[in-house]
């Protein structure tokens, strides 16, 4: 990973990504923001807080934690948590290592991050690792779509998008969080599947070690 780079990159995007992120989220994401935070519970780290558009969706009674890997990002979470008077301590960090300790959260959360994190494959694990068994995932994202002429369409934006911006469309978490042998328990799809919200527990038995994942739609 060119930490250097992608670090400067959101450094400079954070002046646009609020405008730029509430418009898709009125267009293709909908209430996904506030479908995830809801089901947030206890300790909560969420990965790619970027500013903090999250924050206001969170039960009341959760602990929160954010981390991100610009600092410009997360002074304007700084800011969006004090005028909400939101109580969260934010990091600064890569989500390939993520500094905490095994088993430290019982909800981790990552919305619309995963598709720009160099080694999503990496983060997971992450995420895994420092989930408490029993513990949730929650995760959103744009994912490669049902549609075969979608998933084109996505191939060839990703030969613009993955050097100028490193953002990947033909990802899919779910089966990633699978191989952790996490248990999906919920799961919704929609705008051509090209939008996958879920929920998957860390069975309290498990490790979290790899196993085989199920191959579902």
């Amino acid at each position: 990973m060119d930490r250097p780079r992608w670090q400067e990159y959101w450094n400079r995007k954070s002046e646009k990504y609020d405008r730029e992120m509430g418009a898709l989220d009125r267009r293709v994401f909908g209430d996904s923001r506030r479908w995830a935070c809801s089901r947030a519970t206890g300790e909560v780290l969420e990965v790619a807080v970027g500013t903090g558009l999250n924050l206001p969706h969170y039960p009341a009674g959760v602990t929160l934690t954010g981390l991100d890997l610009s600092d410009r990002m997360l002074d304007l979470a700084r800011t969006r948590a004090a005028g909400l008077g939101r109580p969260v301590a934010l990091h600064q960090g890569t989500a390939h290592a993520l500094p905490f300790a095994d088993s430290s959260f019982d909800t981790v959360v990552c919305t619309l991050g995963l598709c720009a994190i160099p080694d999503h494959e990496t983060a997971v694990g992450e995420m895994v690792r420092v989930l408490r068994p029993g513990g949730s995932l929650i995760l959103l994202d744009h994912v490669a779509a049902t549609s075969r002429f979608v998933r084109a369409v996505q191939w060839l934006l990703e030969r613009i998008t993955v050097p100028m911006a490193g953002e990947h469309f033909l990802r899919r978490p779910l089966h990633l969080v699978q191989a952790h042998g996490l248990v999906v328990e919920q799961r919704q799809r929609f705008k051509l599947g090209v939008v996958e919200r879920l929920v998957a527990r860390k069975p309290v038995s498990s490790s979290g070690g790899p196993a085989t994942p199920r191959d579902l739609p």
